[in-house]
């Protein structure tokens, strides 16, 4: 099951990311690219955005990568959702170029936002996956 959640991850490139400051919770549309084992997420954001602010007091945080896009007269039972729990980290110096490189080439329409000063690259360090099949088919795993 761990490999579905992965193949869904890999497939995706726009997740739903949910932060939360002062006990408030704030959820924000990402464009996202994630390692090849998938126990890391990349994305990118302007260092000014409520997003980031939240990240920096509360490093928790999910991610909602879904299939609700694919044909919308699939029947509710075969759409599928996945759930990612992780920890917010700054990427160290060192692989900010590699990465950045990455995120380019999956996503050329975000080079102003990439190329802008104050933009950050984030990163999710995977705790958790829960994917829902459907209304009741759910099937929780974490990273190897």
């Amino acid at each position: 099951m761990i490999e579905k959640m992965k193949a869904l991850v890999r497939e995706k490139d726009s997740c739903v990311l949910a932060t939360v400051s002062s006990g408030k919770p704030h959820c924000s549309l990402m464009s996202y690219i994630a390692d090849p084992e998938c126990r890391e997420i990349f994305m990118v954001t302007h260092s000014k955005t409520r997003k980031y602010k939240n990240l920096q007091e509360n490093p928790c945080v999910s991610l909602l990568i879904d299939t609700r896009e694919e044909g919308r007269g699939i029947a509710i039972g075969q759409k599928k959702a996945l759930t990612v729990s992780g920890i917010f980290q700054k990427v160290d110096s060192a692989r900010k170029k590699v990465i950045r490189a990455q995120f380019l080439d999956r996503h050329p329409q975000l080079k102003e936002l990439v190329d802008d000063p104050e933009a950050v690259l984030i990163s999710i360090r995977v705790q958790s996956f829960q994917l829902l099949e459907g209304v009741r088919n759910a099937y929780c795993a974490e990273p190897d």
